[in-house]
């Protein structure tokens, strides 16, 4: 039965979207809002949603902050009656609005938020409302330390990490219990405060004297731009900098040339033709580059996730959209193919790509699933 939930004269959804649009994460936030834009624009001209039904989005700036984003998630659903949410990027937010969602039966698909946490609760019970489009932590960690300890051989390793992020502490734990089982050996582990710290040099100077040959940053692209660019002025050379999904090409206005060299685990490359078409309508629309690139892909590929969903439901009913998205598969998107896992609503079988940045650019060095110990 198509949209029996609707009346006859309803024509418009609405959908939330969920981003830090100021703020320190105010770059990854506003390139996925555009892009989201962008792709129901497409969706509703092409009339993807049966029973001629457009999509309304409805963007909400969370400051990244959690607080902000537990109280624009209760104004989504409750003044605006949104009948899902896109967003965040991030774990940490998502895993707060998540018991709100859940109890509020709307279904939530997370662009770049990688903690097992924000589709799976702390006794390991799938959250049912929750999904994700990329891939999660313990994959990330596992490549980090596949691709450090393995490919590049760099067996001594420093982590730096947010003690303040679900992200940043999620990532850290997952690449040292794979480090370790592909035979590296962590030599220093230190932490600073997200958000707050800015100098870093006490805890560099720590990590020197512990003479890694790799130097793990699983955080976001202002403090790892600032923690490169002063380990550089600092004099620590002939060490290699390694991170997860926190890469952003704004980390060249910090860091400069201190970048050059450095390895980032990342969802896309920018240099995938499959991805071409998207970039040149971006700059056409918003005259200007998707620089966040990662975000741009992914919050404009999840807009499709959930319109194939709503298609395929029959109905713009939230728990109708839920059980679709939880039936998801091989629907071919921009950048992947996906299928969701039901057990644990992540993407089955998604490759990994890295970036290497040369150039004053990251570019595609290698595309990784990596090998059982």
């Amino acid at each position: 039965m198509l949209f029996a939930s609707l009346s006859g004269a309803q024509t418009v959804v609405k959908v939330g979207y969920l981003a830090a649009l100021t703020g320190d994460w105010a770059a990854y936030g506003q390139t996925e809002v555009k892009a989201a834009q962008l792709a129901v624009e497409e969706i509703n001209a092409a009339g993807i949603l049966p029973g001629g039904l457009k999509i309304e989005l409805v963007p909400y700036d969370f400051r990244s902050r959690q607080e902000d984003a537990v109280n624009a998630v209760r104004r989504m659903i409750e003044q605006d009656k949104v009948v899902a949410i896109v967003g965040s990027n991030s774990s940490g937010v998502n895993i707060a609005v998540a018991p709100l969602v859940n109890r509020a039966g709307i279904p939530q698909i997370g662009t770049v938020s990688t903690n097992p946490r924000v589709t799976v609760d702390e006794n390991g019970k799938v959250r049912p409302y929750s999904f994700r489009i990329c891939f999660t932590d313990p994959y990330q960690g596992k490549v980090l330390a596949y691709y450090a300890a393995k490919k590049l051989n760099l067996k001594k390793a420093a982590i730096l990490y947010d003690v303040s992020s679900d992200y940043s502490q999620g990532l850290r734990e997952f690449f040292i219990q794979n480090y370790k089982k592909y035979g590296g050996e962590i030599v220093a582990d230190l932490a600073f405060r997200g958000g707050v710290d800015v100098d870093f040099r006490a805890q560099l100077t720590e990590i020197a004297k512990a003479k890694p040959n790799v130097i793990i940053l699983p955080n976001m692209g202002k403090e790892m731009a600032l923690i490169i660019k002063q380990a550089k002025e600092l004099g620590i050379k002939d060490v290699v900098f390694m991170g997860g999904d926190g890469y952003a090409d704004f980390m060249w206005d910090i860091a400069g040339d201190a970048l050059e060299g450095s390895y980032w685990v990342n969802h896309v490359s920018p240099e995938d033709p499959a991805l071409q078409p998207f970039f040149e309508k971006y700059k056409k629309k918003y005259n200007d580059e998707c620089k966040e690139f990662v975000n741009g892909i992914l919050g404009y590929d999840a807009m499709y996730l959930l319109a194939d969903a709503i298609r395929r439901a029959g109905s713009a009913n939230p728990k109708a959209i839920r059980d679709a998205l939880e039936n998801t598969k091989n629907l071919k998107l921009l950048h992947a193919v996906i299928t969701i896992d039901p057990n644990t609503h992540d993407p089955l079988n998604k490759d990994a790509v890295i970036l290497l940045c040369k150039g004053r650019k990251a570019i595609f060095h290698d595309r990784v699933r990596p090998e059982e110990q």
